[in-house]
């Protein structure tokens, strides 16, 4: 059923809704623009090189990102445009066909459930490509290859299952409201409310766990290799894999607070401005955690080695070295790390 109302006391509503919504063109925006920042890197160093089980990672996580956040931006300017193109009431939203509506009720489910699904999905990939980063920083030990299977998991498995029960029963309904269309999807349930916010704890658990072991090796072997000749192309090599894990944990911490914060029913089951700037500050931190910070995990290894590569006289040093953990070489043909590709 569609609800049409003119009531003056849905205006601050409105008007706060609207202040969420540039939040969500701003996330679209940093995406959009990271892809076409980096797409020169990413032409060089994903696309023209040899296919491999990180590149199909990187592949889907950047472009997922994008496809979704394209999609978002041309689901919340269409209607905007088209309000401003009858903004002479010559076709009021009113008059809208039923069928129209429905149309419309279905695509801003299918978005929603896709927003809600994106995190968990993504997050597992991105776990992914931090286990083989932590597993090759080990010297690709196996007994430490499944403690991370396990432990990610599971991580995953409990989002999921959380996930799916937090959004069980969930309904949408069509308001039109001076003219704007709005879905607006509920649950009445509270804890179940409750529950699609808690599923991100596993997954923080995970990242902090990964950071940990990171920060861990890092620390021993820049202790190990501060004497030998050559611990400084390892340190530097070290050094670039805990930088980018740092600006990406930095990040989830921030997304992995607001969404905690998100508990909070001042924040969950209020429409003031101040809650619509949390949700929105959430969405941008996500944005950037995801399908920023996320692909260039991969980038920034992939640069750093062609680099290493375009230097012979580094790259002739790079071949002979063995990590002690391990033995694997690390060859300019193989990857990066242990002949894995991180």
């Amino acid at each position: 059923m569609t609800v049409v109302s003119n009531d003056p006391t849905w205006l601050p509503w409105i008007s706060n809704f609207k202040v969420f919504t540039y939040f969500l063109v701003v996330s679209s925006a940093v995406v959009v623009y990271d892809w076409a920042l980096t797409f020169g890197q990413e032409f060089e160093l994903v696309w023209r090189q040899h296919w491999s089980f990180m590149t199909v990672l990187y592949v889907c996580v950047r472009y997922i990102g994008l496809s979704y956040y394209v999609v978002l931006l041309l689901n919340i300017l269409v209607p905007i445009i088209d309000n401003v193109r009858h903004s002479g009431h010559s076709a009021p939203m009113a008059a809208i066909p039923i069928q129209l509506l429905t149309a419309l009720l279905h695509r801003s489910l299918i978005i929603y459930f896709i927003s809600v699904w994106m995190p968990v999905v993504v997050n597992a990939m991105l776990g992914v490509i931090m286990m083989i980063r932590i597993y090759a920083m080990y010297g690709r030990p196996k007994k430490l290859l499944a403690f991370l299977v396990v432990i990610l998991l599971a991580s995953t498995i409990f989002s999921g299952v959380m996930t799916v029960m937090a959004h069980i029963g969930v309904s949408a309904e069509e308001f039109i409201i001076f003219g704007n269309y709005v879905c607006v999807t509920a649950n009445e349930d509270t804890h179940q409310v409750d529950l699609g916010y808690e599923s991100l704890i596993f997954t923080a658990i995970w990242e902090i766990l990964a950071f940990i072991l990171a920060v861990w090796i890092v620390i021993k072997h820049l202790r190990e290799l501060r004497q030998s000749s050559t611990g400084s192309t390892i340190g530097d090599c070290f050094m670039v894999l805990i930088q980018s894990h740092a600006f990406y944990f930095a990040v989830f911490a921030t997304v992995a607070c607001f969404t905690l914060g998100s508990l909070s029913p001042n924040i969950t089951y209020s429409s003031s401005v101040g809650s619509m700037l949390f949700g929105g500050v959430l969405k941008v931190a996500q944005a950037l955690q995801m399908f920023v910070l996320g692909p260039r995990l991969i980038l920034s290894i992939r640069e750093y080695h062609a680099e290493l590569v375009a230097r012979p006289d580094e790259g002739t040093r790079m071949t002979s070295i063995h990590f002690q953990a391990g033995g694997d070489a690390l060859t300019p043909g193989e990857g990066v790390l242990t002949g894995g590709d991180v």
